[in-house]
């Protein structure tokens, strides 16, 4: 027996129906309950007590929910606060050190101290130590507890003569690292109104300095800072102003200004009135506010659930009827015992940001003879009163002295003369060591034996290479080999001393 298919098209009525047609149920009209519909039937009171605990239950699981998220917010919110504040913390750790270089080798570390103390604060001074020459490299660095002390000894200190040489000051080799937060926070300092003033008379007092600095301006503060001793400062302290425009008159006025003996160093103002004392941006709500703010929340999300569109009510959603739009439930009674009722685990967020350079890590198991080399002096002080102890202790300090140090940088001396210097000079000495390796640059520097007129001029030239075994292939060949009638001094030159720009040594 053979069925014949036959199609109608619904979409257009004027279409050709072969065969009989499809019946077409009207789509207007009473509802059609089916089998099993009870739509008429009363909820008992255990389904009404039971419907209303699930909508209680749904709603405080719907204000934790709502709370949670807040507290993750505000998390995110801190912890993004913390990393920029540390990193400004890092950045102005940065800009309290400076490099100084061309140190005269009779110089001792208090009488470096002595010329950079007038700027400020000194926290430590750090003398490189060179074991096998028993004498400093020639370079330091100094630490200050402010930058704007360092700041000022960078103007004031650069080209400065001291022990009977220019020394060279200058910002550490590592700076360009936190180079775009430290632009930023000059940027924010040229807005300041404070002026930062050094190396104030001890017995001068808040009230002596402000009545000298009041002629540029208006006085909003005089601060000096307190030293321990009861009614004593620390020679250093903070103006402000009520314009720019004063400030910037006062630095240039007061500055080496003599006051009670003593020369007063004036700068700008890089850090801002109380630094990093509170997180920046909002802080955490607290408990009661973050609640409210849930359940209101909460409130807000049902009411939009119950008015967008039609929804299903228990008695439908319980099998007992067929879907009908009910009325909106007061549930305001709801929100208040579900906010009571909701409680989250305790999140403790920090309202003040940890002094990032302070935290102590938790000691490391090391090894004996790892700690007997990092107990090992490194400042000049320690390296004179020097006392050795031990078999351990010998052998450490043996391996210290003979260590090799490695470095990209090959000094040649005593290869031309200040006549001999010519424009072909740096090709040439290019082209001869790189039979040796990758020649990154090539400097010539002229050194002046004294501060006479007619002091001698030696020349040095510093060649670098990518690689340390490419720079000791070069002294190797080059060390005492003549050139054109001189024997020439081809020795490894200091890293450090070298990024530094420091070419003294």
């Amino acid at each position: 027996m053979e069925t014949a298919l036959h199609f109608y098209n619904f979409s257009d009525p004027l279409s050709q129906v072969q065969g009989p047609a499809l019946p077409m149920l009207p789509q207007i009209g009473p509802i059609i309950s089916g089998p099993g519909a009870m739509a008429d039937r009363q909820l008992s009171d255990s389904e009404r007590q039971a419907v209303a605990k699930a909508k209680k239950y749904a709603m405080e699981q719907s204000v934790k929910s709502v709370l949670l998220r807040q507290t993750i917010l505000h998390q995110q919110q801190q912890m993004t606060n913390m990393q920029i504040a540390a990193q400004r913390q890092r950045a102005l750790a940065l800009m309290c050190r400076i490099y100084v270089g061309s140190i005269n080798f009779e110089l001792r570390e208090d009488a470096i101290k002595q010329a950079f103390l007038p700027f400020g604060p000194i926290k430590s001074i750090d003398l490189s130590w060179d074991a096998i020459a028993m004498k400093h490299k020639g370079f330091a660095f100094i630490e200050y507890e402010l930058p704007e002390a360092a700041q000022l000894a960078l103007e004031q200190m650069n080209g400065a003569i001291l022990g009977g040489r220019s020394i060279k000051v200058g910002r550490p080799s590592n700076m360009p690292q936190a180079m775009p937060i430290i632009e930023q926070i000059t940027k924010e300092a040229e807005g300041h109104k404070r002026v930062y003033v050094a190396s104030v008379h001890p017995d001068l007092t808040e009230k002596d300095i402000k009545s000298v600095f009041e002629a540029f301006g208006t006085i909003v503060s005089c601060n000096l800072a307190p030293d321990y001793v009861p009614g004593k400062h620390r020679g250093f302290g903070f103006i402000e102003y009520g314009t720019t425009q004063a400030a910037q008159d006062a630095i240039a006025s007061m500055n080496l200004f003599d006051l009670g003996g003593q020369y007063l160093r004036t700068g700008k103002v890089i850090t801002p009135s109380q630094p990093l004392s509170n997180p920046i941006g909002p802080v955490g709500l607290p408990p009661a506010a973050a609640v409210a703010a849930a359940a209101a929340t909460a409130k807000i999300q049902a009411l939009d659930a119950v008015g967008g569109a039609p929804q299903p009510t228990v008695a439908s959603l319980l099998g007992y009827g067929l879907p009908t739009v009910p009325a909106q439930p007061d549930i305001s009674g709801m929100i208040a015992s579900a906010a009571a009722a909701a409680t989250l685990p305790a999140v403790t967020i920090p309202t003040v940001i940890p002094q990032i350079i302070a935290l102590q890590p938790p000691e490391p198991v090391v090894d004996e003879k790892v700690k007997l080399e990092e107990d090992l002096p490194q400042t000049l002080t320690q390296q004179e009163n020097l006392t050795i102890s031990g078999t351990n202790a010998r052998h450490m300090v043996m391996q210290k002295l003979l260590r090799k140090v490695e470095s990209r940088v090959v000094i040649l001396r005593n290869m031309v003369s200040i006549e001999d210097l010519d424009d072909e000079l740096e090709n040439e000495v290019t082209e001869e060591c790189s039979r040796f390796g990758q020649v990154s640059r090539v400097i010539i520097y002229q050194e002046k034996q004294g501060e006479e007129i007619d002091a001698e001029i030696i020349v040095k030239i510093f060649v670098e290479f990518s690689i340390v075994e490419e720079a000791e292939r070069a002294c190797n060949s080059l060390n005492n080999r003549y050139f054109g009638g001189r024997i020439v001094s081809a020795i490894c030159y200091d890293q450090d001393q070298f990024d530094g720009g420091d070419l003294s040594g």
